[in-house]
């Protein structure tokens, strides 16, 4: 059975990020994959549920390519990349930005939970 896309949206700063690095095919392609396989990325521990995946960069593989970090909560909210970026930019992230992850995460879940109860 095909799998139907979910809704996926962009942040400020992804759409940025994403204009400089990748040829309009390549986003398309990665936009299309994530958005029918949102679960694919590993969670970050401590991020609240953000994911991150690896993704392969003008003929780079994957572990020398960029990294992206998503929130995928269900099948019935849009999947929303926050941020990318290449290895050689980032290792890993902060304890602050870990922090920052978890306050969106817990508003994004809240802001669900309330839309629920009405």
């Amino acid at each position: 059975m095909k799998r139907v896309p979910i809704t996926v949206r962009e942040s400020p700063q992804f759409s940025a990020w994403a204009d400089k690095l990748w040829a309009r095919e390549e986003r398309d392609a990665f936009v299309n994959f994530i958005a029918r396989a949102p679960g694919v990325g590993d969670v970050i521990p401590g991020s609240g549920g953000f994911r991150k995946i690896r993704w392969g960069v003008g003929g780079k593989g994957k572990s020398g390519g960029a990294r992206i970090i998503y929130f995928y909560m269900n099948d019935f909210t849009p999947l929303y990349l926050l941020l990318g970026y290449t290895k050689g930019d980032k290792d890993n992230l902060t304890q602050d930005e870990l922090q920052t992850l978890r306050k969106i995460a817990a508003a994004a879940k809240a802001a669900v939970r309330n839309s629920m109860k009405r």
